[in-house]
């Protein structure tokens, strides 16, 4: 059965049309809140949110849906995404709930829940949401309603459990580091993670007003970091995005990084440092050249569907720690139960501090493939998979670029668009291969 409201990333759209609207965010906390009751007597919640302005509207609409379904609510307020997958398994709740629409604008907005463990839910689980919601709201009488509490300390223990993860006999004394926080969750944490660390920390994107999340600062705008580390001549700069689930990381010399070389970057480490590495998950968008690279060293790289769900999800089938998209979505499992931008972060300097050597001298032996990535309309009723001159070209293409690059071909998820990508060593290859396939849909 397919699902209604529930997407990749939990349900996400803009504030004030359906689904995202304080009525229907109500009678969503209420039919989890009944799914929560069929197994617990006295089910506990966390809920976190970003920056927003509309976080505070969807708050109060969770905590009284839960409430009337007779679900105690713990409130962290703003809170990154991976802080409240934490908090939610150290205060053994039984849910926990984020108020985010990640990199987007402020105007849209979204929910999303973790399991006790911290972990993404199932899709029967969604499914079971989805069918109380479609039941009429049973509201619990007075003497059996939920309670709701603030937990004041809910920055602090999360910025603790971030240090954590970095070793004890190591320290980030001597770095001078710009840290972005797009102007969202991560605000009044990521500075202070890693100025305890020692670093000296210059805070650009700390200063949110309710509107400006992600507006021309973090991981979906590292302009802003570039031009920061090359002003206060740092030795690097970090970018999350609004709930801090990505990073991308900038040099002294501006850099920039992207979560595909980041994520070669800690496999090679830990090869270096003789641990096993079984395999590695990507995307179908992760670069060759990554790909390459590691089964050099001999360690396999398995591509799942675009989208940090299904890279955990592949993660989680073949036990191994490691994965991660280009977009800067990073997941260390064996550090976090999913994608944490400041751990991420943690771990890359940790390689950094422990080797003494920079980002570009640690990653001189990968070179990522050039890739084009053009967007073609497709028409009405137009089948690209039973296209004869597409399918006649893609033989020709993948046959030309055999061991030395690759096409992937795909629909939009959103709009009628037919996305054709090709990349190989050379730009000008990738390039005209990616217009034949183009052109050929015309044929």
């Amino acid at each position: 059965m397919s699902r209604q409201y529930f997407g990749t990333d939990g349900i996400r759209g803009t504030v004030g049309q359906p689904p995202i609207t304080p009525d229907f965010v109500l009678r969503l906390a209420h039919a989890v809140g009944r799914v929560l009751k069929r197994s617990q007597s006295h089910p506990k919640v966390l809920i976190g949110k970003d920056t927003r302005i509309s976080g505070y509207m969807l708050e109060s609409a969770l905590e009284s849906g839960f409430n009337s379904a007779g679900v105690d609510v713990v409130l962290l307020g703003p809170l990154p995404t991976p802080a409240v997958a934490y908090l939610t398994r150290a205060q053994r709740a039984s849910l926990g709930v984020v108020i985010s629409a990640s990199h987007n604008p402020f105007a849209d907005n979204g929910i999303k829940f973790f399991s006790a463990q911290g972990a993404k839910l199932s899709d029967e689980w969604e499914l079971d949401v989805e069918a109380a919601l479609r039941q009429e709201p049973q509201w619990a009488p007075s003497a059996q309603l939920g309670k709701t509490r603030r937990l004041d300390d809910a920055a602090g223990r999360y910025i603790e459990f971030c240090k954590s993860t970095f070793g004890t006999e190591l320290s980030l004394s001597g770095l001078k580091i710009v840290v972005d926080a797009a102007h969202g969750a991560a605000y009044h944490i990521a500075p202070k993670v890693f100025h305890e660390l020692g670093a000296e920390v210059i805070e650009i994107g700390c200063q949110p007003d309710g509107y400006n999340i992600n507006h021309e600062v973090g991981a979906t705008h590292p302009q802003a970091l570039v031009a920061a580390v090359g002003q206060h001549r740092a030795d690097l700069g970090i970018a999350l995005d609004g709930d801090a689930d990505r990073l991308l990381l900038v040099d002294a010399k501006g850099r920039l990084y992207n979560g595909d070389e980041l994520l070669y970057l800690l496999a090679d480490d830990r090869l270096g440092r003789d641990e096993v590495v079984p395999g590695v998950v990507g995307t179908l968008m992760t670069n060759m050249a990554v790909e390459l690279a590691l089964q050099a060293k001999g360690v396999p790289l398995r591509r799942a569907q675009v989208g940090d769900r299904y890279v955990l999800e592949e993660l989680q089938r073949q036990r191994w720690p490691l994965g991660g998209e280009g977009s800067g979505h990073l997941l260390i499992l064996d550090k976090q139960t999913t994608g944490d931008g400041i751990v991420a972060a943690l771990q890359v300097l940790q390689v950094c501090v422990r080797s003494g050597q920079s980002l570009a001298q640690l990653l001189q032996g990968l070179t990522l493939f050039p890739q084009t990535l053009l967007n073609v309309r497709l028409q009405a009723g137009q089948d690209w998979k039973t296209h004869a001159a597409l399918a006649r070209t893609l033989e020709q293409a993948e046959a030309a670029l055999q061991g030395q690059g690759r096409v992937l071909i795909r629909a939009s998820g959103t709009e009628p668009l037919l996305r054709v990508m090709v990349e190989a060593r050379e730009t000008a290859l990738a390039q005209s291969w990616a217009e034949r396939l183009v052109a050929s849909l015309s044929e």
